[in-house]
């Protein structure tokens, strides 16, 4: 059996007439957008676990593969919209449901750098 996986991103937000204010995005699944069917890192890497890594290294090793990916944005879009609770999406790292700059390894931080 077979499971096709769908993800949503965000398509023109509703502007009501009378006032001119964004009320939301209503979402378009990303298999309709034009580049859906484009070989994406996440999807075409042999190690697809290195989106969802503990160690920073990996972590911004994910991030810079999705520089050139052309769902980068629908990506990042959808998974905000999602509130999804960790990983790298859209080229961001999301640790508890935030977007987080850089990611901190396990443990302790060291009190000074590493020779």
């Amino acid at each position: 059996m077979t499971a096709q996986l769908t993800a949503y991103a965000p398509a023109q937000p509703t502007t009501p007439a009378a006032t001119g204010q964004i009320v939301g995005f209503p979402t378009t699944p990303l298999v309709d957008l034009p580049t859906a069917g484009a070989d994406t890192p996440c999807r075409t890497s042999d190690d697809p676990d290195l989106w969802f890594a503990e160690r920073t290294a990996d972590v911004e090793a994910a991030k810079a593969a999705c520089g050139p990916c052309p769902l980068r944005e629908a990506c990042l879009a959808g998974a905000l919209e999602r509130a999804e609770p960790w990983g790298v999406w859209g080229g961001q790292v999301f640790v508890e449901g935030e977007v987080v700059a850089v990611k901190r390894g396990r443990g302790r931080p060291r009190k000074c750098e590493a020779a």
